[in-house]
């Protein structure tokens, strides 16, 4: 059974910073894409960051550029997002997904691009 899990979510003060992780069990992702996305009530499922199979290339979207960085680790099927100077606007739901490439598409912003998804970790950034 596949399964992604993510964790590292809570309640934090803006300017703050989280780590999340993304544990995937079941089935070897190594060979994959992953990304982050989040999603805040009555909003859309929005593009945060992706990665490349091997950890070498990476994207993000306009508003966390310079204050996320998404890594892996392949070896243990584990993926993180650490956030720095979290903003009121942060606050979401963060899940984790996997591509169905070892590179992401020129969409790799698009939610159509990844066949896999966790349940989510909550962030809420208080000011």
């Amino acid at each position: 059974q596949v399964q992604l899990v993510e964790s590292g979510g809570g309640l934090v003060q803006a300017g703050g910073s989280l780590r999340l992780s993304c544990l995937a069990s079941g089935r070897t992702f190594s060979s994959y894409a992953m990304g982050w996305f989040r999603q805040a009530p009555g909003k859309e499922r929005e593009f945060v960051a992706v990665i490349d199979w091997r950890g070498a290339s990476r994207k993000y979207a306009d508003s966390v550029k310079d204050l996320f960085t998404i890594s892996r680790y392949k070896a243990k099927n584990t993926m993180w997002l650490q956030m720095n100077s979290l903003k009121t606007e942060d606050t979401a739901v963060y899940l984790c997904a996997v591509a169905g490439t070892r590179y992401y598409s020129s969409r790799y912003y698009s939610t159509g691009e990844y066949n896999e998804w966790g349940q989510g970790t909550q962030v809420t950034v208080s000011s």
